[in-house]
């Protein structure tokens, strides 16, 4: 082939890009297993929850159940922090091993091959993973928030997605899936070793903000800089938020989950550019 032929070849599309993304990344085994095993644990933390407190329902006082269902309470079992905190650490590694997978195999050298633009070639598959990951979060927060709400259908005591907070408990603990996913990018990209990259994703996203106490004025502000905490301040009720020193905001928690998506799919894309494969 000449040289001619070889300058006129056109470059590869975006959308030629995702659609290759999309083949590989549903031809990883861990994929399915992964997102249905992460629904069901998730689910089962959440509805196993609502239904403890049903089935303990007709021992509560009186006046407990009257403040349970005039405060509303039953919104704090549809999407438990355990359940969260599961979503975290699976979504994490499915997303690390996302990126280590085709290094393991080999296969991301063919990639680079055939498509020399490797920024490209990690926004697109930022992109699948991404979109993935957001639907599957919105399904699961979703069906979450109606099952559990159900539990309290005999008792009167559920609430609608009209309820103050509940729809920004949804929308939270859907973005919650693809922060997870394309942080675990970022460290699987930085790392290229799916052992030590879902290790590194674990520790980034829950036992860091573990060690970081909400009682002093600089580790609150790195704690509240992290995405569980982050979460954690949009589906907290407001009167546990009103106790802690150093609150987050709602917009500073919104802005920070952004940042930590924007920035994990920035690490991604550069992180592979001026490396031997």
């Amino acid at each position: 082939m000449t040289t001619a032929a070889l300058t006129a070849e056109p470059r590869a599309r975006l959308a030629d890009l995702v659609a290759a993304e999309w083949i590989k990344l549903w031809s990883l085994r861990s994929t399915a297993g992964t997102l249905l095993l992460t629904a069901l644990a998730v689910l089962g933390l959440n509805v196993g929850t609502a239904w403890d407190q049903v089935r303990y329902w007709d021992v509560m006082p009186p006046a407990d159940r009257a403040e349970f269902i005039a405060e509303g309470l039953s919104l704090m079992t549809a999407y438990t922090s355990n359940g969260a905190m599961v979503l975290l650490l699976a979504v994490g590694a499915w997303g690390a091993v996302t990126v280590t997978g085709e290094y393991g195999t080999g296969l991301i050298r063919t990639t680079f091959v055939a498509v020399p633009a490797r920024g490209s070639v990690m926004a697109a598959k930022a992109l699948v993973v991404a979109a993935v990951a957001t639907v599957f979060g919105a399904l699961l927060a979703a069906v979450s928030f109606w099952a559990t709400q159900a539990q309290y259908a005999g008792q009167h005591a559920g609430v609608t997605i009209g309820h103050p907070g509940a729809l920004r408990l949804v929308v939270a603990s859907a973005l919650l899936a693809p922060v997870a996913a394309l942080t675990g990018m970022a460290v699987g990209a930085l790392l290229r070793h799916s052992a030590f990259s879902v290790v590194a994703a674990t520790v980034l996203l829950l036992i860091v903000p573990a060690m970081l106490s909400t009682r002093r004025h600089w580790t609150a502000v790195f704690a509240n800089a992290m995405p569980y905490r982050a979460w954690s301040t949009l589906t907290e009720r407001p009167d546990i938020a009103a106790l802690q020193p150093y609150p987050a905001t709602h917009g500073g928690a919104w802005l920070v989950l952004a940042c930590w998506a924007a920035a994990a799919v920035l690490v991604t894309a550069l992180a592979v550019r001026h490396r031997d494969q």
